[in-house]
């Protein structure tokens, strides 16, 4: 007789047919003849989530994604019916069908387009090793499909035909192709016949997407333990996909405004001396700078909450000294605490337990920049409480006003990251590392921002992780890792920054220049030009590669460089207006070109353009040698900001960009915000602010944002929100402001410049009254006409000569 229970034992398993389906309220609870169930939730009319137990039930419902106690949205339609072979969930915009004989699940829209349709559906396999279920879900590939999304994946825009996998990950030098990487986002969108919806797959087990790779008619997504669990996010467009998304793991609170200016970083910056020699580089040449960074030497031996006597014997004094020249100072903090009986943030976590624990007992012990380390268990409450608490001394004793977290994927040296038997809290739901790895950096991504807040009220708080997991948006803000001084690299910076903020991840940036290996001026000129326009602005380089200092690759390259920061700093108010509509509606801040018309095809494989925010549109040269590019407009009318070259778009461009350029476009009717030039925030009072009006045939609307720039009172209503109607005629255009809000601004009056007018402006007038036109020389080498009025003004219409007849 043989015996095949072994091999039974690693087949697959599916639902049995449907015999019950029960509503409470906005929620269903499906039941099969073997016991397996699935739970659908109507989360809003747009977003529905499935959650599936085999025979073992269904575990506590528990996300750090999700928090628990976000309030639902009362649905205002819900239609549930049986019929013979299948169930019907409607909502105002869905429509979900569950099979009675497989348990597969459709969703369409209300006019009828399939949307989603699974293949195999829900299955599972069971793991002897572990004793987990490997959960995998399989659905057809719809007609003209394409993938976006994932987080940090480096690789093509567009993932159809690709396979990925999450699992947080210390890859030094990655490559186009490397996976995993250090982010773990579990969240794609799908654009199919022009419709959008997205998938999240809240589970945070080593994860796997095969796009269409395996099979070109299957997409599927499963991992290595705890539930199918999935949201359905409809759009209709992939902009909307992402709001939901963001809007359902919470986006982030409004950073200071000076964690939007520029930022310089090396490892390392030490002794002291060096560091103000640094600071006093930046004053002294006019660049401006808002933060400098101090990497793991600033550290009495890499001992964490510590400082090096020798190199900096007096960090209060040097930090208050830097703040009275402009200088935030941010350090970094890992999560390996040395093990050291002398060492008070060792003794203290040893005699309280806050370690973790190996599964028979022993603390977890690896190798980290310190030596052999213990490490904290951030999934407990009382654990995170304790680290926040650790920052009283950096941040309101010492004055630092930014904490930087590395290796939390966590990286260990020997071998990678922590044996697979270690045992966290798991926030009360107890977990191995199988479970908590791709949420350890976001928890303690979170205990640093709790604790960084505590200490810098009045302030707001500024962090920075390398890894986190979806939903990590709301502690942080974060960097691609550690990427390499080279031309591919500066075209993955663009690709990573996009999918990132795509994926709920605004607050992004890069290392400029490359961490690893060093640039040559041209290529790091034309990376400042490119993290300008993201929303984290930071050189960062190993020491022991070269200086990468804005003035390190001589005086051509420094006028340059210098140039981009300086028009970083006089957008910031558009900038802070942009990272505030992702606050409040979830829009990420770096659109890919796809997200601007998904109703034009040629969009769809096209992935350097990207727009900033609503109204700027960025193309990077990232090839050597290169005097411009050719690139794809978007539909509708820009200018080209160097120019005011007027460009009609639904086709592609050349863009003249010598090296003192980067194609920039700006859309026909924008009013685009600019600050004078400072050389770090708060420098000085801003007492008139620019607005440049761009000319459109038509109506558009802006929006410009302030509050200060710092502090909490826009959480009780002291904020501005200026909000701008442009109209133009062939004869005319009009500028209407409507303000919401009671915050008084420093400014009075408004510097309105006037670009790419059809018609000569004979005058001009303001609420009715007349006012003088003058005319203003721009930077870039050409005239335009302005006019000064004051910042409360209603209406500013500019009107045409008359035509003189006879």
């Amino acid at each position: 007789m043989v015996n095949d229970l072994a091999a039974r034992g690693k087949q697959e398993f599916f639902p049995g047919p449907v015999t019950s389906c029960v509503q409470h309220h906005t929620d269903f609870l499906l039941t099969c003849a073997n016991g397996v169930q699935l739970s659908v939730q109507v989360i809003t009319d747009k977003v529905l989530r499935f959650r599936y137990a085999t025979e073992v039930g269904f575990a506590a419902d528990f996300s750090y994604a999700v928090p628990a106690d976000q309030p639902r949205q009362p649905v205002d339609f819900l239609e549930f019916r049986e019929k013979p072979d299948h169930y019907r969930i409607t909502t105002d915009r869905l429509i979900c069908t569950i099979a009675k004989e497989t348990m597969y699940v459709r969703v369409l829209d209300r006019s009828g387009n399939v949307l989603s349709s699974d293949e195999k559906g829900f299955h599972w396999e069971h793991d002897d090793e572990t004793g987990n279920d490997i959960v995998k879900m399989s659905k057809q590939v719809q007609s003209g499909v394409h993938y976006y999304g994932l987080g940090d994946k480096p690789d093509n825009m567009n993932l159809r035909g690709k396979r990925f996998s999450n699992w947080g990950t210390d890859t030094y030098g990655y490559i186009k192709g490397s996976d995993p990487l250090y982010k773990n986002i579990p969240f794609y969108l799908e654009l199919q016949q022009k419709i959008a919806h997205g998938i999240f797959f809240d589970n945070t087990f080593k994860s796997f997407f095969d796009f269409a790779a395996e099979r070109a008619d299957v997409t599927s997504f499963w991992a290595m333990g705890g539930e199918m669990n999935y949201y359905f996010i409809y759009g209709p467009t992939l902009t909307e996909v992402t709001q939901e998304y963001t809007r359902l793991t919470c986006p982030p609170e409004l950073p200071p405004m000076w964690a939007l200016g520029y930022h310089q970083c090396k490892w390392s910056y030490f002794p002291e001396s060096n560091f103000r020699e640094i600071a006093k580089g930046f004053r002294d040449r006019k660049i401006p700078c808002d933060a400098l960074y101090l990497d793991i030497d600033y550290m009495d031996g890499y001992r964490c909450f510590t400082w090096n006597p020798t190199h900096f014997p007096d960090p209060k004094k040097m930090v208050r000294e830097l703040a009275d020249e402009g200088f935030k100072t941010v350090v970094i903090i890992d999560p390996g605490i040395k093990i050291d009986p002398n060492y008070s943030v060792y003794t203290e976590a040893l005699a309280n337990d806050y370690f973790c624990h190996r599964a028979d007992g022993p603390l977890m012990r690896g190798s980290v920049w310190p030596g052999l380390c213990n490490f904290p268990d951030y999934t407990r409450p009382d654990v995170r409480e304790w680290w926040a608490g650790l920052f009283k001394g950096l941040i309101q004793e010492d004055g630092v006003r930014g904490v930087w977290n590395d290796m939390n994927e966590p990286a260990v040296f020997e071998r990678g990251t922590f044996p697979d038997d270690v045992r966290f809290s798991y926030d009360g739901h107890s977990a191995s590392h199988k479970k908590a790895h791709n949420i350890y950096g976001m928890q303690m991504a979170r205990a640093t921002a709790a604790g960084v807040k505590q200490f810098s009220y009045p302030n707001r708080p500024f962090t920075i992780t390398r890894s986190t997991y979806a939903g990590g948006q709301r502690y942080s803000s974060a960097w691609t890792g550690d990427n390499i001084a080279s031309w591919e690299h500066l075209w993955l910076a663009n690709i990573q920054c996009q999918r990132l903020s795509i994926s709920g991840f605004s607050f992004i940036g890069s290392d400029v220049g490359g961490f690893i290996d060093t640039p040559d001026g041209e290529l790091y000129v034309r990376w400042v030009a490119l993290a300008a326009f993201h929303p984290f602005f930071r050189t960062h380089s190993s020491g022991d590669h070269g200086d990468q200092e804005p003035w390190s690759f001589g005086e051509q390259y420094l006028d340059l460089a210098r140039g981009f920061i300086e028009l970083r700093y006089r957008l910031l108010p558009y900038m802070y207006t942009t990272f505030w509509q992702y606050v409040q509606q979830g829009t990420p801040m770096l659109r890919p070109l796809t997200f601007l018309d998904q109703n034009d095809t040629e969009t769809y494989l096209r992935m350097a353009e990207f727009s900033l925010g609503d109204h700027l549109l960025v193309c990077p040269i990232t090839q050597a040698g290169a005097d411009g590019r050719w690139m794809y407009l978007p539909r509708g009318d820009w200018f080209y900001y160097w120019t005011d070259e007027p460009k009609a778009g639904g086709a592609e461009v050349w863009a003249s960009a010598p090296l003192d350029r980067i194609p920039l476009f700006v859309k026909a009717g924008a009013v685009l915000p600019m600050y004078p030039l400072m050389q770090y925030v708060g420098e000085k009072k801003v007492e008139e602010l620019t607005l440049h009006v761009y000319y459109k045939e038509g109506t558009e609307t802006s929006v410009v944002y302030d509050d200060g720039g710092d502090g909490y009172g826009y959480q009780a209503g002291h904020s501005t929100t200026r909000h701008f109607t442009v109209t133009g005629t062939a004869t005319a255009l009009t500028v209407t402001q409507a303000i919401e809000g009671d915050y008084q601004p420093s400014f009075a009056t408004y510097r309105v410049v006037l670009h790419g007018l059809s018609f000569g402006a004979a005058h001009a007038t303001v609420d009715g009254e007349a006012v003088a036109l003058t005319t203003t020389d721009l930077d870039m080498g050409f005239a335009l006409s302005e006019l000064v009025v004051s910042s409360a003004f209603a209406t500013v219409t500019l009107m045409a000569a008359p035509v003189q007849v006879g």
